[in-house]
């Protein structure tokens, strides 16, 4: 997460109780499965004959026997391969449970991808959307597959023996956003998808609503890293499409080159705004060699070295974009900030029983790593 924090005993064991139950739990196991799917989970499955005879007609191949599969990988959205043989497509839908009225929103990951992949190939084009929840029991969407690797704790072996590796994945990274900042939303008829006046203002608030709500205990910290967020505002009159999770798992990279790009994911919160958000938030999943070791066991990105540091990312997306960046600082506590509201609405479903996923069990722990990054970025001159 890319915050050098302070090493006091109490800290360190309730980190160390995190990483440990990320191991225990199998978690990291389910997450380098690297696109490969599983049996689908107990509690995540729904009526696959329906969906069958919903979509028979609607999807080429679709007059033919259907398996489904569920994807292992991510916490939130659910994710499900379709396979008719010799066609495949991917189902996605909300997680279990009441979500964020804003967040989850099928229809306008539909919106955005029906049309984005016009421009911005790395979007999967999407070609269906399902808004009846009588079907499998919640709105969803189908799109098309896309084939690669999706890198979370480690260098998969396709990438393993080449030194540069990491070097390119960084690249590709940050030029694959610039290139999507670039996008002209106008042209694709997205200009209605969100109103990018007041943009972080409503993002500040948002997320310390969704914290209030999704809050398993007070939090003294949460109120401190907001009234912060608050009284320093900036005045940003650059606006974009903001995908609004860009992170390293909502990218696949092809098994041929770490320097190429074949989809970037999670498109349900993408709407209109302040890029830098983007920056920020990727900034708040990021790390390096100079931060403490447990930090960098943490964070949810290799941990070998060769990748670029957060400056050098900041450098060169300054460069593609042609814009002064001098205030990221704001930007990147509100990464953090937001990463908490997510880790807050993940958790408090496995404690309410809406989700039997045992991966979640230990994300409570957390929280309190989250703020207190944000608090020490905060001090930072």
């Amino acid at each position: 997460f890319g915050i050098v924090m302070s090493e006091g005993l109490g800290f360190m064991m309730v980190l160390m109780r995190f990483i440990n139950g990320l191991w225990q739990n199998r978690f990291l196991n389910n997450i380098l499965m690297d696109n490969d799917t599983i049996t689908v989970r107990a509690d995540e499955r729904f009526d696959e004959s329906r969906l069958a005879e919903y979509l028979r007609g609607k999807l080429e191949g679709s007059e033919k026997a259907l398996t489904v599969r569920q994807f292992s990988g991510g916490a939130a959205n659910l994710t499900y391969l379709l396979d008719y043989g010799e066609f495949e497509y991917v189902l996605r839908r909300p997680p279990l449970g009441p979500v964020a009225p804003s967040s989850h929103d099928m229809a306008r990951e539909f919106k955005v991808l029906s049309v984005l992949h016009e421009a911005f190939p790395y979007a999967p084009q999407a070609f269906l959307l399902c808004a009846d929840p009588d079907v499998i029991g919640a709105p969803f969407f189908i799109m098309d597959r896309r084939r690669g690797v999706v890198i979370r704790r480690n260098l998969p072996k396709e990438f393993s023996s080449t030194p540069e590796a990491p070097l390119c994945l960084s690249e590709a990274i940050i030029d694959v956003l610039a290139k999507f900042h670039k996008v002209d939303y106008n042209v694709l008829g997205l200009s209605e998808l969100g109103k990018p006046e007041g943009f972080i203002s409503r993002q500040v608030n948002g997320w310390y609503t969704r914290w209030e709500k999704a809050k398993h205990r007070e939090m003294a910290e949460m109120d401190e890293i907001y009234a912060w967020l608050e009284n320093n505002l900036p005045d940003s009159r650059h606006y974009s499409l903001v995908h609004n999770d860009y992170k390293l798992d909502n990218i696949m990279f092809s098994k041929n080159s770490p320097k190429e790009v074949v989809a970037v994911f999670d498109w349900d919160m993408c709407t209109l705004g302040d890029p830098l958000s983007d920056l920020g938030s990727l900034l708040s999943y990021w790390s390096e060699p100079s931060d403490p070791e447990f930090l960098r066991k943490a964070a949810m990105m290799p941990t070998e070295n060769g990748f670029l540091f957060r400056n050098e990312l900041l450098e060169r997306y300054s460069k593609m974009i042609g814009r002064d960046i001098s205030d990221i600082k704001f930007y990147h506590v509100l990464g953090l900030f937001r990463v908490v509201g997510i880790v807050a609405q993940i958790y408090i479903r496995y404690v309410r029983g809406q989700t039997e996923d045992k991966r979640f069990a230990i994300f409570g722990d957390m929280i309190p790593f989250l703020t207190q990054s944000a608090l020490n970025l905060i001090q930072e001159p």
